[in-house]
């Protein structure tokens, strides 16, 4: 693959920031990815809006690797599945025991799921709190990446918008086609808080009453493209805001206490979700356009979301990231 190597200087406040990137070709298209230098860092948070999950604090060394500058899109995604003929899951009849834990955990009817498709989100009358039902989502079977929310949708003029409807099998698959990987829980948000990505920056989520009005003050009702709203300190798009991002990690509430967590953590080696035990998740990160203050603050750069790896979202994608090893693989 052709590659370009581009070092760009960006200034905040009173300090200068050198941002090294790599242009990569995803096949008749590119990837820019930007160098995240090692470092130190305190993953958690004990905030007022922070979970349990999220704790306890604790030190983590990550060894330098490269991240996508912006969630993958839609025009980046198509080269992939072009190439490869790749069938999202959402384009698979699902199984039926699956389909089973599904049923308990989003009030829907079993026979309507047995076809291809993939989770839309509805409006709801009533105001959401951190107990409420998940009475948002609907099943469509009209729907994947293609058609993110059904019937009458495409992705048709929404070329660098970032790809959703795309499950955590998905996102691998893309990936290690690209010779690339998920970051890791520890790499997203190391990568998001030595960036600086700040709650208060200008950002794609919800504001109004959630699930029951969204006042599209940020402009967007839906994703907007990768490149609209300014990046963080260290040249990253979308770290807060506009799409959950999956990453490698199986989702366990006590992860953060479990050993091996002092350097390059790679997450725990089973997934355990109390409030639905039957189900394994994965974790995403990151928020989306359906965040709000109100109910989850998921742009939170510590905040962890669980979701089971078969599971398609119309506000869940990805981003990728390369060692220093894969990467010399394209600058040889």
């Amino acid at each position: 693959m052709k590659k370009l190597i581009l070092i760009l200087c960006l200034f905040s406040c009173s300090h200068k920031v050198n941002i090294k990137r790599v242009i990569i070709k995803i096949g008749n298209t590119e990837m820019r990815m930007v160098w995240i230098p090692e470092g130190s860092f305190k993953m958690g948070s004990v905030d007022t809006m922070s979970n349990r999950d999220e704790q306890p604090v604790h030190s983590v060394f990550m060894d330098g690797f490269w991240m996508s500058e912006s969630p993958v899109t839609n025009a980046q995604f198509s080269e992939f599945v072009n190439k490869t003929n790749y069938i999202t899951t959402a384009e698979i009849v699902p199984k039926v025991d699956s389909l089973i834990n599904q049923q308990s955990s989003n009030n829907l009817l079993l026979e309507e799921m047995i076809v291809t498709g993939s989770l839309i989100f509805k409006n709801h009358n009533v105001p959401a709190n951190q107990s409420s039902p998940m009475k948002w989502w609907s099943w469509s079977s009209n729907s994947n990446w293609k058609k993110p929310y059904g019937s009458g949708s495409s992705i048709s003029g929404y070329d660098n918008h970032p790809v959703v409807q795309v499950s955590w099998y998905d996102a691998v698959a893309f990936s290690e086609w690209a010779m690339m990987e998920l970051p890791t829980e520890a790499q997203w948000e190391y990568a998001a808080k030595k960036g600086e990505t700040r709650e208060f920056r200008d950002k794609n989520i919800w504001q109004g009453i959630f699930p029951v009005n969204n006042l599209i003050l940020d402009g967007y009702e839906k994703t907007n493209p990768v490149y609209k709203f300014k990046p963080n300190r260290l040249g990253l798009y979308d770290m807060a805001g506009n799409v959950w991002e999956w990453v490698m990690d199986w989702y366990h509430p006590n992860a953060y206490s479990m050993k091996d967590r002092v350097r390059n953590p790679e997450g725990p080696l089973y997934s355990f979700d109390p409030m639905e035990p039957t189900i394994s998740k994965r974790v995403t990160r990151g928020g989306s356009f359906l965040c709000s203050d109100q109910y989850c603050a998921g742009y939170r750069t510590s905040a962890r979301m669980k979701i089971s790896p078969d599971t398609s979202l119309e506000h869940t994608g990805f981003r990728c990231v390369m060692s220093t090893d894969q990467m010399n693989l394209f600058l040889e």
